[in-house]
């Protein structure tokens, strides 16, 4: 719904009911001021698993909002671009970052190049990797 797809269509396309999107998801949503329509709030504080690179492979952290979730996203597009093109320069940014996980413990992104590899040559860090199981 951020791309500014309506609730219906969105709902469709992930097959839940929008009565069941309004009612697990409310607060991420607000209605437009101008029309009956409902719109995605720019940030959100509901909980959502997402999958990290660690040393001993993948891991599913809960995070507490879209921001951290957002955070974890580049992040992959960087981890990828390393795999796909050798391209480090954008891991660089992560080196000394973390996200919160719904516990409060902070969890470090994996930017140590050998063990990336390792992952990498091993498939773990496939383009569907990213996606956790859900909550």
């Amino acid at each position: 719904m951020r791309q500014g797809e309506s609730l219906k269509h969105a709902s469709r396309v992930i097959g839940i009911d929008p009565r069941t999107v309004e009612r697990s998801a409310g607060a991420a949503l607000r209605h437009s001021p101008t029309s009956r329509r409902y719109l995605a709030r720019a940030s959100d504080a509901l909980q959502r698993e997402v999958r990290m690179p660690s040393p001993e492979g993948l891991t599913d952290v809960v995070v507490k909002n879209s921001k951290e979730a957002s955070l974890v996203g580049e992040y992959w597009n960087e981890v990828h671009a390393y795999l796909a093109r050798g391209d480090a320069s954008g891991l660089a940014r992560f080196a000394k970052r973390h996200v919160t996980d719904a516990n409060g413990e902070p969890v470090p992104f994996l930017v140590d190049r050998d063990a990336l590899d390792e992952l990498g040559n091993a498939g773990v860090l496939s383009f569907e990797s990213i996606y956790a199981r859900g909550l």
